[in-house]
């Protein structure tokens, strides 16, 4: 009763300090969360596994909320949307927060507070796969603050948990009473023995040359897709992606059953209130003709163009409110943007000639350098129109591997990269200000391009390159398309730093302008634009980015602003982009076709070491003092492959060669003499033990212990008992050394029985008796 009271307690105190909760909404909740049953409905899918849906149970004050299961993998998902909207917004302010939970995994995170701390990478790229799949069916003038939260409940280290919460999400928003045009489903699709596999295990996926995820409505419309792959066929890729869409329509009818089952009706909403007829009239007499002349002027670069029409925007805004005077100015602004663009896709559609002049398929023109500072392991300048990008390779150590946490690893994450991309994207590449440098902390964006871009180089990068590969990609311009330049200019750096990449790779960005029926929402024309610019992708249908290299795709991710695209346009848009990017790569290759064969002096060497078992004392130190000198002197480092081989890294030919000379010298000592296996010596005693004797069967030797088990064909309980004392020598027969321990393996024992070979002295000095 108490826990009910303080539940109520909490939403009053909420309601009375002005927030969203609108009158009677806690009575709504409170008739809500007793009414509501609980509904679970499965989806039976193609490969034979069900994937379930039950909603009414957990979380009931959220708008809307859905646990979806697939095995023992369960994530729950709430939506929650505000009553009441910002005055001064104009976009859906949707935020998804996925988190990954170490208890849902049966483990404790290993950091020192030993709890979920600050977003981890993998958590924020699975967040806008969520909103990338969820934000394009949200209704039009929708602009009420929203939050998807994801709560992982179980994983069981199988079944994938970031598409099932694509999944429940939209179960949630689809029984929920936000307005929203769902359902949507998505599904995970890999490449196995040429073998298409619908929602592979973590440890198919292993073995997968594809991991495609794909999210389509019940209409057969694609509305996200995001991927990688290890140089797969475009045959191979598109037939992937139409097997997805297939499957969606599975899932996405069983959401759909869900909502009419437990779904609530969806609330009503006060949309912008857009200008009257005589408002966008008079807007389009004043404006059309001159952003028409900007359009048209192909001299016009991203700077002068956007100045161009600012320009405009001004002088049109001042005349609106001398002659509207009633009319808010949001509206005003409103409308002239909703006047340019139409203006600007009706161009395109009729016309076919983009703002800069080029045709449809036309790449903007592009130039390479290479080796642009002698420090640098590689560098690269790529510059595509008004994209400039600066790539930067750097090499280091083994250790220096980017390593994952045990959770990450369970929920089906690298357990270490050798090869990682930081893309930076600083304010001034848009001629902005902002916080650069390490406290502007890289935004999601950042993080998003970045990834991407890594997915597009790292199928041709080896993975048994013996250095960790760290690329960074600088943006310096920035009017489209940087993400895919980071591709061109990594590809361009990794060649110019030597590293044997299988082939090179390239990447491009789509767009698509469309235009669509009011009634039906069907699209009915539409042009496909290749090599995409920076309005074009703002006031675009589509932003589409491929890379890969001659043979093949190796990474893709595509956004739509429509509520879904058809498989049509996909297949188009794959086709022009691999066209474009063939085209690309053929242009790069009259900069550098191949990996740098003649090494540079600066660049790093990494050698093994192979150290016999009875010597790695020696080359150790004490306590690791010789390793540590290494690091220290010669600024090497050291890494143990095995139980007798080393890798050593340095950071150039010098430092190797300091090494070796450090090296030689830890290893110095006086020649050891052979020992034949099976042949007899005279040892020396020099220590009597408990357990047996210490002896030397040469001066410089390290004494071994011969066992009191090795001393006598009797039970010896201390050597002492023999009459064995400190300075006296026995013969003893040697076995060879230990392959573990790698300690000598000696008996005198065996020697109880009359001898028939020759005993050796290898001391020097006469036998005491």
């Amino acid at each position: 009763m108490s826990a009910v009271h303080v539940s109520r307690s909490r939403l009053y105190s909420r309601n009375l300090f002005g927030t969203q909760y609108r009158s009677g909404r806690f009575d709504r909740l409170r008739a809500t969360c007793i009414a509501r049953h609980e509904s679970t409905v499965h989806a039976p899918l193609s490969s034979g596994k069900k994937l379930e849906f039950q909603s009414g149970k957990y979380a009931r004050f959220a708008d809307g909320s859905a646990v979806a299961s697939f095995g023992e993998t369960a994530v729950l998902v709430t939506a929650v949307s505000k009553a009441k909207s910002s005055p001064t917004a104009s976009f859906l302010p949707l935020t998804v927060d996925y988190r990954q939970k170490a208890a849902a995994a049966g483990r404790i995170p290993t950091n020192f507070l030993r709890r979920e701390l600050g977003t981890s990478e993998r958590e924020i790229l699975t967040s806008r796969m969520i909103d990338r799949s969820l934000r394009p069916l949200f209704p039009e003038g929708y602009f009420y603050e929203t939050q998807v939260v994801c709560n992982l409940l179980s994983v069981d280290g199988v079944n994938d948990p970031e598409v099932l919460s694509i999944n429940a999400a939209s179960a949630a928003l689809a029984v929920s009473d936000i307005p929203w045009n769902g359902p949507v489903a998505a599904v995970r699709m890999g490449l196995i023995d040429n073998e298409v596999v619908v929602n592979p295990t973590r440890r198919e996926m292993a073995k997968s040359q594809l991991n495609l995820v794909v999210s389509a409505t019940l209409q057969n419309l694609v509305v996200m897709l995001e991927a990688s792959a290890e140089n797969v066929y475009q045959q191979d890729f598109l037939k992937a992606i139409k097997m997805g869409v297939k499957e969606c329509q599975i899932i996405a009818r069983t959401v759909e059953t869900l909502r009419k089952e437990a779904g609530k009706p969806k609330r009503e909403y006060v949309t912008l209130q857009s200008g009257s007829e005589e408002l966008l009239s008079a807007i389009k007499l004043i404006s059309e003709n001159r952003l028409r002349a900007i359009l048209r002027d192909f001299s016009h670069d991203k700077i002068s163009r956007d100045v161009a029409i600012s320009t405009v925007r001004n002088d049109v805004m001042e005349k609106m409110k001398a002659h509207f005077p009633e009319t808010d100015t949001m509206i005003i602004s409103e409308s002239f943007n909703k006047f340019f663009k139409e203006l600007f896709r009706k161009l395109i559609l009729d016309e076919e000639i983009r703002c800069d002049g080029r045709k449809l398929t036309d790449i903007r023109k592009i130039s390479c350098d290479v080796d642009l500072y002698r420090p640098l392991h590689g560098s690269a300048l790529f510059q595509r129109g008004q994209t400039q990008v600066v790539c930067t390779v750097a090499f280091d150590s083994p250790e220096s591997a980017l390593k994952s946490d045990p959770v990450s690893i369970l929920m089906g994450g690298l357990k270490a990269k050798n090869f990682f991309l930081h893309y930076e994207f600083p304010p001034y590449a848009t001629n902005e200000t902002g916080k650069v440098g390490p406290g502007s902390n890289a935004g999601r964006r950042e993080l998003g391009h970045g990834a991407l871009a890594e997915k597009g180089l790292r199928p041709v990068v080896p993975s048994d390159y013996p250095f960790t590969i760290r690329l960074t990609s600088e943006v310096l311009e920035s009017n489209g398309s940087s993400s895919m330049a980071s591709v061109c200019g990594g590809s361009l750096a990794l060649m110019d730093a030597g590293v044997p990449i299988s082939q090179p790779a390239a990447g491009v960005a789509i767009g698509l302008v469309s235009r669509t029926n009011p009634e039906t929402q069907q699209i009915e024309d539409y042009r496909i634009l290749t090599d995409l610019l920076g309005i074009e992708d703002y006031l675009g249908d589509m932003d589409f980015k491929l890379a890969g290299t001659k043979k093949g795709i190796t990474a893709l991710q595509a956004d739509f602003k429509l509520p879904g695209v058809p498989l049509k346009i996909i297949m188009e848009s794959v086709l022009q982009a691999s066209d474009a990017k063939s085209h690309i790569l053929d242009i790069m290759s009259q900069t550098i076709n191949k990996p740098r064969k003649d090494k540079k002096d600066i660049w790093p060497v990494s050698e093994k070491l192979q150290v016999e078992a009875h010597k790695r004392a020696k080359f150790i130190g004490l306590g690791g003092a010789n390793l540590k000198k290494l690091t220290a002197e010669a600024g090497v480092q050291i890494t143990a492959i095995d139980e007798s081989t080393y890798s050593i890294f340095a950071p150039n030919q010098s430092a190797m060669d300091e090494a070796k000379e450090m090296i030689e010298q830890f290893m110095k000592q006086e020649r050891e003499p052979e020992l034949e296996f099976g042949a007899i010596y005279k040892a020396r005693i020099v220590e009597l033990k408990e357990t047996g004797v210490l002896v030397t069967l040469y001066p410089t030797m390290v004494p071994t212990l011969l066992h009191n088990s090795q001393l006598d064909v009797r039970k010896v309980a201390h050597p002492s008992a023999l009459g064995l004392e400190v300075g006296q020598d026995i013969s003893i027969k040697y076995f060879g050394r230990d392959p573990v321990s790698g300690r000598m393996r000696l008996s005198r024992k065996v020697l109880q029985s009359p001898a028939s070979a020759i005993v050796k002295n290898l001391n020097g000095t006469p036998s005491s008796s």
